[in-house]
């Protein structure tokens, strides 16, 4: 799967059912997620971010931020709460629309369109705090290192990035599919029996190799946390990663 099939997929997803898109629930399909709701799941998701980061003696609040993968900015939200800039980017258009419609940050946060493999739109150690979930997972992956090293480029010196990545498929019907079902009938599979408005892609990416790009880079994993997601069917991993 190419990099310009994602932006496809993912500029349809965004404008036929961006929240949905973002968090993938049985019950909220079609718009039934209720905005507050939405926007408090990210709220959550950081607040996890930050006492981990509060453990491991490392910045809990940054001046700038970047949001890989913003989406429709329900982290991007919450990080702003913690900053004094934050900047979502994301390759979907209509999802950027979603987070400017939603954004009550008041002015801290700007949503930019990035639809390039890298982000040679931003200068090199620009932000404190690079942050990704539920982004990488999607995307191939010569594209996830491409991005790895660019995260390593736009952080300045100690800067930190948070990070999440899918592992492995689990041991369960349908990861036995992702396993050794081709993409292309996956893809076929969520089109026709799941019925979404697009596919969305799943890469397994091992923490060797994560650690073995962020390192080649200048950058180092300060901690990880593994775990098994029975809902997804994948195994996911977190990281904390601090430039040198």
């Amino acid at each position: 799967m190419s990099f310009d099939e994602v932006r496809r997929d993912w500029t349809t997803l965004g404008a036929e059912d961006p929240l949905w898109a973002v968090h993938v629930a049985p019950d909220k399909r079609g718009g039934k997620w209720d905005v507050d709701q939405f926007l408090e799941l990210g709220r959550a998701d950081v607040g996890i971010a930050r006492e981990w980061l509060t453990r491991l003696a490392l910045p809990a609040s940054w001046k700038r931020v970047l949001d890989f993968g913003c989406g429709a900015g329900r982290l991007s939200q919450a990080l702003a709460e913690h900053a004094d800039e934050v900047v979502g980017v994301d390759v979907s258009e209509p999802m950027l629309a979603t987070a400017r419609k939603l954004d009550r940050s008041g002015g801290k946060c700007q949503f930019v369109h990035n639809d390039t493999p890298d982000l040679k739109q931003f200068g090199d150690g620009q932000f404190d705090l690079v942050y990704s979930e539920l982004v990488l997972q999607h995307l191939p992956a010569d594209v996830i290192d491409g991005y790895l090293a660019e995260f390593m480029r736009v952080l300045n010196s100690g800067g930190v990035a948070v990070l999440q990545c899918t592992t492995r498929p689990l041991w369960t019907v349908k990861g036995a599919m992702w396993r050794f079902a081709p993409y292309r009938l996956v893809a076929l599979g969520q089109r026709i029996v799941l019925r979404y408005p697009a596919p969305m892609r799943m890469t397994a990416l091992a923490p060797d190799r994560l650690r073995s790009v962020v390192s080649a880079h200048g950058g180092e994993v300060v901690d990880s946390l593994t775990e098994d997601i029975p809902a997804t069917h994948w195994q996911s991993t977190r990281y904390v990663v601090r430039k040198g």
